[in-house]
């Protein structure tokens, strides 16, 4: 089981779950962050500092949803990260999971809120 990012985050980027990892395993695409399943400890500490409450124990993640967890594991897959060890090394990615990458712009009244738009 692993923490997965959903969409209250694309779009928006906050970075805070980030700074609270303590294994490093959160990466950012260039439209959302992504947990990497094979390198989450399961700690839960990136879920309280997410200020757009994107983040959800993978049993948790709300119905609508759902394929935010096949998102997570495939943005690895299909990017050729696999489990690079820690996201400082490998810097931001310009990559998104296809399906987010297929959105259209999201989450605008959170950042026209906090002055982000």
């Amino acid at each position: 089981m692993t923490y997965v990012i959903a969409q209250p985050c694309v779009d928006v980027k906050d970075r805070a779950c980030v700074d609270e990892c303590p294994v490093d395993c959160i990466y950012e695409g260039e439209r959302s962050l992504y947990i990497n399943a094979d390198e989450c400890v399961d700690c839960g500490a990136c879920e309280p500092v997410c200020p757009t409450e994107a983040i959800f124990y993978e049993d948790d993640v709300p119905e609508e949803w759902s394929d935010y967890t096949r998102a997570n594991i495939d943005f690895f897959e299909l990017k050729g990260l696999g489990s690079p060890g820690g996201a400082q090394q490998v810097g931001a990615v310009d990559y998104d999971d296809p399906m987010i990458a297929a959105l259209p712009p999201q989450n605008q009244d959170y950042l026209e809120s906090h002055g982000l738009a």
